[in-house]
């Protein structure tokens, strides 16, 4: 059977974690065909961003108009935009469309990867158009310009988008997301942590997985259920990963169903 498109507006990312490595990977993990529209290219490893190139508003509309004239996307996500221009430019191209929102506004490392006329284009222009944002802790804040805690604050962003799942932290050995959709409570949804520093990417690994599931037919409560359990399982996949100084990637693998005989090389 034909797999489905799902395109990824994102930026790159030069040690192989997040962004457009993640997206991609974890689509084809999922049995969906990835397409890729570059937002930014990013210079960064495990230990930290070291430089942003912003791609210049033409190229990717570009991009967009080639993927789009010639694929039947079936649902769009987003990660790293860089300017507010290119967040318009996305809310105007897509509008209409099944389109998961990752709002990438802070690395995992500190680096500022949108800011505040950036957080604005979200919050006025693409929001509204999006089917679900999937921010976290900070991203929430940022969005909203305002703390509180995580129920709280994913009511308060379907005021935004119509659609919530504002993924946490947890205790106890759990982690706990929150799913919410316009006009009803949020509603938690718990599940096992995974202890490991190797979780660079988790957040796009997660919004894409959501994408894809979301693409499938299920609603936003299982689509983000669904997610949670693939990126839980990568995370343990990869747990015990040697690779770079910092914090290292989320696993892009999938486990060898071949059987394992003596002797195999």
């Amino acid at each position: 059977m034909t797999p489905p498109v799902v395109l990824t507006v994102a930026g790159t990312d030069s040690g192989g974690a997040a962004g457009l490595a993640a997206d991609l990977a974890t689509f084809a993990a999922l049995g969906a065909h990835g397409a890729c529209v570059v937002s930014a290219v990013t210079a960064q490893d495990t230990t930290g961003v070291r430089d942003v190139h912003p791609v210049p508003l033409r190229t990717v509309a570009a991009q967009l108009d080639a993927v789009l004239d010639d694929l039947p996307v079936a649902a769009t996500k987003t990660g790293m935009l860089g300017t507010a221009e290119v967040v318009a430019l996305v809310a105007d191209r897509l509008d209409g469309t099944t389109l998961v929102v990752d709002p990438v506004l802070v690395a995992t490392s500190g680096a500022v990867l949108g800011d505040a006329e950036v957080a604005a284009a979200y919050r006025e222009t693409l929001l509204p158009r999006a089917s679900v944002v999937t921010p976290n802790l900070d991203e929430a804040v940022a969005l909203l310009g305002q703390v509180g805690d995580p129920a709280h604050l994913a009511g308060r962003l379907t005021d935004l988008c119509p659609g919530v799942v504002l993924t946490g932290g947890g205790t106890d050995g759990t982690c706990t997301d929150w799913v919410a959709v316009r006009g009803a409570e949020p509603v938690p949804l718990v599940h096992r942590a995974v202890p490991t520093t190797n979780d660079h990417g988790t957040g796009c690994t997660f919004s894409a997985a959501l994408a894809v599931h979301l693409v499938r037919g299920a609603d936003l409560h299982h689509a983000a259920g669904q997610a949670a359990a693939f990126t839980t399982g990568q995370l343990r996949l990869g747990r015990s990963w040697r690779l770079g100084r910092g914090r290292g990637p989320v696993a892009h693998t999938v486990p060898d169903p071949r059987p394992i005989h003596r002797g195999d090389t």
